[in-house]
């Protein structure tokens, strides 16, 4: 297992550190504003990270778990974040909510408290096909502008919201070329890692939060045993009015959420 160094932004200059951990298809931008506010209310020093295969991070044909952790633990060390007898605090979103899950179990000594946005620890059955379909249907030779690709994948994905969220991930790697800002084809060939449960033996006592939406079925009521099996001083707070994207959807009662748990 070898770990790449992840990209970043960072915003504020002091205060507890938090780590910002994206979705499968995601990166440390989509963040960029619950950054700012924490940052300019709060005092915190947030850091949004690009996990690996996903926005300006490193690219590797290993994507699992354990690995993608790791690569945040090094973030840690690389960043000074333990120095002062101080720990960051970690929050994920979906896949980066899984991450920090398995972070919390793997470097105890690494994480302060936990905020996981609407992911259990159980596993999932696949349901992005549709997406990897339309993701590899765009031929950049033929698709040379953004609004292109936006065409090409209305009929595949009729939900504008997922086709905005796709196309704020094309990126340009030469002035005159056009392509996806993640790893498709490690992503999808990886698939199954993805989806993995937590270790039946994996525990933490970290303080550890679960923000789910109302609308969204990734926790349900049946899967609260089982967080509090592997986290045994969780909390669960529900947000009225959203789906999976809980941050996007309740921005203020989600952050506000988020501000009352790690102050």
């Amino acid at each position: 297992m070898s770990t790449v160094k992840l990209h970043s932004a960072v915003y504020g200059e002091s205060g507890p550190d938090v780590l910002v951990l994206h979705g499968l298809f995601g990166m440390g931008d989509n963040w960029a504003t619950l950054a700012r506010r924490w940052s300019s209310t709060n005092g915190w020093r947030v850091h949004t990270l690009d996990l690996r295969n996903h926005g300006q991070s490193p690219r590797s044909w290993e994507h699992n778990y354990s690995v993608m952790a790791a690569d945040v633990r090094q973030y840690i060390d690389d960043h000074g974040l333990l120095l002062q007898g101080k720990r960051p605090h970690w929050i994920g979103h979906s896949m980066g909510g899984k991450v920090a899950m398995f972070g919390a179990c793997l470097y105890p000594e690494a994480i302060a408290s936990l905020v996981v946005v609407d992911m259990a620890p159980r596993e999932y059955p696949p349901h992005h096909q549709v997406i990897f379909d339309a993701i590899g249907s765009i031929d950049f030779s033929i698709h040379t502008s953004r609004q292109a690709v936006e065409t090409a994948l209305t009929p595949l994905i009729p939900h504008l919201g997922v086709r905005q969220f796709l196309a704020k991930n094309i990126g340009r790697p030469t002035p005159d070329t056009l392509d996806w800002k993640f790893h498709w084809a490690v992503l999808k060939k990886e698939y199954a890692e993805i989806t993995v449960p937590l270790p039946a033996q994996a525990q933490s006592s970290v303080p550890a939060l679960f923000v789910r939406g109302a609308l969204s079925g990734y926790i349900e009521d049946s899967d609260w045993e089982n967080i509090q099996d592997h986290f045994p001083a969780a909390k669960l707070v529900t947000i009225a009015n959203a789906g999976h994207w809980v941050h996007a959807e309740q921005p203020e009662a989600f952050a506000s959420a988020i501000e009352q748990f790690i102050q």
